[in-house]
């Protein structure tokens, strides 16, 4: 959600009242009124297009120490460690070919 309702203080006149915080200044409640439709276009902004889908991580699946908790949380359920996945040397497009189709394009398909 982009702003709560009780962040919102006054909706008169053609205007919206409404508090926010200031990083710039040690993160102070301040109020600011807007015409109804820059508070409306801003408020656009944080909507997301439609078939989009924001995620958020939370907890043990937050970015900064995501690492060090799953390593934490497999611990505490006395869970291995995923091994990571074997390194396959890059196949050649023919090996590709001949694996899906089942001919070869090293060889004729005439004379063989």
């Amino acid at each position: 959600m982009a702003i709560s309702n009780n962040r919102l203080l006054d909706i008169a006149e053609g205007k919206v009242t409404f508090r926010y915080k200031d990083y710039r200044h040690e993160a102070q409640q301040k109020t600011m009124t807007l015409e109804a439709e820059e508070f409306i276009r801003r408020f656009l902004l944080h909507v997301l297009p439609q078939g989009f889908q924001r995620i958020r991580y939370y907890g043990f699946l937050a970015n900064r120490y995501r690492e060090q908790k799953l390593a934490h949380c497999r611990e505490l359920l006395d869970m291995p460690a995923p091994e990571p996945p074997a390194f396959e040397a890059a196949k050649d497009y023919r090996e590709r070919f001949e694996e899906l189709i089942g001919s070869s394009l090293r060889e004729c398909p005439v004379c063989h």
